[in-house]
């Protein structure tokens, strides 16, 4: 989601990009974060002082479809954020993104086999096991390039269930954690997020790349027909996801939308 400066410097990007489905529903643009960390339990980035820049205004979209395994509570959620600098240059780069799931849905991580990080850096994605990708997305860079992202299902070093997400064109490789959020935000309406932190790196952070754009879907089948994303929730009724985005000088945001299941039949 932020690195250094196009596809080729995206060291810090898992921002991916797409056209607003139809079924999707926009969330008001740019809406301030509360100040409470939304996964705290999760690993800790290292300090880094901020950096004077521009603010970022930034957009959620979200889609929820069926995912193809025939259950009917199976289904596949697109995340789909658009970011510009209030001064209409180069937006901030990205310290974090904190995706956050309605209190209906659940991921099942346990039912589809793991990527091991070790190989997907040594073989890229050919080294991850059939079945392991759970989500894909595009990114597109600031000022130019679209690169593909890929999502696999892994094991975090300390055992806990997360995500592998790839840009194969960069060679970058992020890392989220599955966690439970915090009180504030099951008060808005959520229970799981996936915390992905982006490391320092030796560019300096207000030089590193941005995003204009980036969407995240995650929701696969097995062979076995079980899904990764599943809910509880009827047909017909929103639900709630959000982005919780910290930035290289410091600004948070916290983007949200709803969406309905978008059904064919």
């Amino acid at each position: 989601m932020a690195a250094a400066s196009a596809p080729s410097a995206a060291s810090a990007a898992t921002a991916l990009s797409a056209a607003t489905a139809p079924s999707a529903h926009s969330a008001t643009p740019s809406a301030a974060a509360p100040s409470a960390d939304p996964a705290p339990a999760g690993p800790q980035r290292p300090y880094e002082p901020g950096v004077d820049g521009p603010d970022n205004i930034d957009a959620l979209t979200a889609r929820v479809s069926p995912d193809g395994s025939g259950q009917r509570n199976g289904i596949r959620v697109d995340f789909d954020r658009a970011s510009r600098a209030e001064d209409g240059g180069k937006p901030a780069a990205a310290r974090r993104f904190v995706f956050l799931f309605d209190r209906s849905v659940s991921l099942h991580p346990a039912d589809f086999p793991v990527c091991d990080r070790a190989a997907l850096e040594a073989e890229g994605p050919g080294g991850c096991p059939e079945g392991s990708r759970i989500g894909d997305g595009t990114a597109e860079f600031h000022p130019t390039g679209t690169a593909e992202v890929l999502a696999f299902n892994t094991r975090c070093r300390d055992g806990s269930w997360g995500v592998l997400v790839a840009i194969p064109a960069t060679g970058t490789i992020l890392e989220q954690t599955l966690e439970r959020v915090s009180a504030p935000y099951r008060a808005r309406g959520y229970r799981w997020a996936l915390d992905e932190i982006l490391p320092p790196t030796a560019v300096p952070p207000q030089d590193r790349s941005a995003t204009l754009r980036f969407r995240l879907a995650f929701g696969a089948a097995s062979r076995d027909g079980a899904s990764y994303a599943t809910t509880t929730a009827p047909d017909g009724r929103p639900l709630r996801f959000g982005l919780w985005s910290e930035f290289v000088t410091g600004q948070v945001l916290l983007p949200e939308a709803r969406a309905r299941i978008a059904r064919t039949a």
